[in-house]
């Protein structure tokens, strides 16, 4: 055997060998590669699921923490009912006709307040738009009085205040 055949012979047999280790790493690199995009599509499902049941709770928490303020609100104005009741009883002396106004104001704040005092967020809601489609002349006109008073509590407001007005105070102390 000369160098030549061996060296011949060796190349075919390293040829042949590294076709066959080339094959095994593709196939290992595309076994680890599914491996890796099946870890991520798992790992992207867990994190959408988490966000999504954190948001859930979020959510939950929050409406059961506006329901909360809701109900304490209907309940004093409950209590502004009553206080505006006894009121009107002042004004019976002097103006009968004012304290009847004044005791039905308070009759409809008081009846408003017993009828939605236990009601969630989201039956108040409905409640409103079930208004809003019966009486949306009413609905449209209080908007435009609320708009209205704005409009001119915004222009009685004293026009001197500058944006340098608004401003802090120089304290002397230097930020350097």
């Amino acid at each position: 055997m000369t160098n030549q055949d061996f060296a011949g012979h060796s190349e075919a047999e390293n040829s042949g060998r590294s076709s066959i280790n080339f094959e095994d790493v593709t196939q290992a690199a595309t076994e680890t590669l599914a491996s890796v995009s099946r870890a991520t599509r798992d790992a992207g499902s867990k994190v959408r699921e988490a966000a999504s049941d954190t948001a859930a709770t979020v959510s939950d928490h929050f409406k059961v923490l506006l329901d909360k303020q809701i109900s304490g609100s209907i309940g004093a104005a409950g209590l502004f009912a009553g206080a505006v009741k006894r009121a009107a009883a002042e004004f019976d002396t002097d103006s009968p006709i004012a304290a009847n106004i004044v005791r039905t104001v308070a009759d409809r704040v008081e009846q408003f307040a017993e009828e939605y005092e236990d009601e969630t967020v989201e039956q108040l809601t409905r409640s409103a738009s079930d208004f809003t489609r019966q009486q949306p002349i009413l609905v449209f006109g209080l908007a435009a009085i609320a708009g209205f008073l704005i409009c001119r509590a915004i222009a009685s407001a004293p026009s001197g205040t500058t944006a340098s007005d608004l401003r802090p105070a120089d304290t002397g102390l230097s930020h350097g």
